[in-house]
């Protein structure tokens, strides 16, 4: 089933990121009708809390015996000696407008949750041990709501993946330096978790680095509460990375219209300044790379039984307000792009063997 990701995530992302950014009006009520749940936020019981002292409460974990985010493609290998944790919070996989979290024995949204972990989480198991944390996360409908129920939703779902990371840091040695990695909804997640458990603290000093991919940052209304720069130059440890893919010509109007309209962690509006963008084929703000230095993306083969790393096949460069370009729309990922040339669906897809290589480098230079 792993073999098969590529895209059925793809499909699943894209729901996710409509709600995230919003479409117009017309298409909005749409979509609120199918997914946003028609009574008032009720917290799901207690009893069905997660336990993360217990591997079931887990998605990936050193010690399970199926972990999705071993997945690797031919011709590449797990680190051999995992001296870094990574904690990967997965984006939203919860579809159902039968309440405003997902139980965590919904069958549906467990499969999409391995999917994810394989297509996305497998990229750093090159550098360290992986720990995806089960969490009754906010379904789409939270995305496309508004209002104190919406709210109420994201902050329940914040809360497992908070006491998830307190977990997380009981069951690992005290020591070890931290991978965090997210994309989506688990990105949301992680800067909060930033903000609120690392910033300022002595654990701020093991984490590696933060891989905050698939939503906006922005550079002065966000970034400086994180308590970690932006990474400047290849190889930088203790350090955010983030970026949102367009291919070109580029429409991101769905995604800066929802970010102006929002306050930053440090309480100032977003509005017209830059979102953080890293290029993951350099990792540095600002530069432009060709396709020639992608060490390669995943590319799905005929019949969606497998995926290629395709080296060489998509460029990157920031853009103006810190969108990420990938030039004019690549080979093979036709279907799945959302409009505006918005090709987020693919953000770890399209430069997985570089994100690799990327955790890689920083995580060498973390060690030494």
């Amino acid at each position: 089933m792993a073999r098969k990701f590529l895209y059925i995530v793809a499909a699943l992302i894209a729901l996710v990121l409509v709600a995230a950014i919003g479409w117009n009006l017309f298409q909005d009520r749409i979509m609120r009708a199918v997914f946003v749940p028609s009574t008032p936020f009720v917290p799901l019981p207690d009893a069905g809390a997660p336990d993360y002292a217990r591997p079931a409460a887990w998605l990936a974990r050193p010690d399970l015996p199926k972990d999705p985010s071993r997945w690797l493609p031919p011709g590449m290998a797990p680190a051999r000696d995992p001296r870094i944790a990574i904690f990967y919070v997965p984006p939203t996989a919860f579809t159902r407008r039968t309440s405003w979290n997902a139980p965590l024995d919904d069958r549906e949204t467990n499969d999409r949750l391995a999917l994810f972990a394989s297509s996305q989480a497998s990229a750093f198991n090159g550098v360290g041990a992986i720990w995806a944390p089960r969490y009754r996360q906010a379904g789409i409908g939270a995305f496309l709501a508004s209002g104190a129920d919406a709210a109420a939703a994201l902050d329940f779902a914040y809360r497992d993946v908070a006491r998830a990371f307190e977990a997380f840091l009981r069951q690992i040695p005290a020591d070890r330096p931290i991978m965090l990695v997210g994309h989506s909804q688990g990105s949301l997640h992680l800067m909060r978790l930033i903000h609120q458990q690392v910033a300022g603290r002595p654990i701020a000093r093991r984490i590696v680095a933060a891989y905050l991919v698939g939503w906006p940052i922005s550079v002065t209304a966000d970034l400086p509460a994180l308590g970690l720069p932006a990474c400047a130059t290849p190889a930088q440890a203790n350090c955010i990375l983030s970026w949102q893919s367009f291919a070109e010509p580029a429409d991101p109007h769905q995604v800066t219209d929802v970010y102006d309209a929002t306050i930053g962690l440090t309480g100032h509006p977003r509005r017209g300044t830059a979102m953080l963008c890293t290029n993951p084929l350099t990792g540095t703000p600002g530069a432009a790379a060709p396709a020639g230095a992608n060490r390669g993306a995943l590319v799905p083969k005929a019949g969606l039984a497998d995926a290629d790393i395709v080296p060489g096949r998509v460029p990157a460069r920031c853009g103006p307000r810190g969108i990420l370009l990938i030039g004019p729309p690549p080979e093979g990922y036709g279907a799945y792009v959302l409009p505006g040339n918005n090709y987020h669906v693919f953000d770890y897809a399209l430069f997985w063997a570089s994100i690799r290589a990327d955790a890689q480098a920083r995580a060498a230079t973390f060690l030494r």
